[in-house]
């Protein structure tokens, strides 16, 4: 029996032609661009975090900018305080 005969059997000839190389099947790079663009992000972000990071104010510095004083903070601080005791 004659291999081409049989339409089942497929030989890697056929395959060959049937099929084009991975790098020209549009939904490869479209699985590909998903985690790509995700680590180009990642990257991107983890940059501007440690160029930009924001210097650490302590409360004598916050004092010394207020003229030795935290009245100017007493507001918000009395309303962090009520929030963490549930508002008695």
């Amino acid at each position: 029996m004659n291999t081409n005969d049989n339409p089942n059997i497929r030989t890697q000839a056929t395959e060959d032609a049937a099929s084009p190389p991975w790098w020209r099947v549009g939904m490869v790079w479209l699985v590909l661009s998903g985690p790509a663009i995700v680590v180009v992000a990642g990257v991107t972000t983890a940059y501007i975090a440690i160029s930009g990071a924001d210097p650490i104010v302590t409360a004598e510095e916050v004092a010394q900018r207020h003229g030795g004083s935290l009245q100017a903070h007493m507001p918000a601080m009395q309303g962090r305080n009520h929030a963490a005791t549930g508002g008695r």
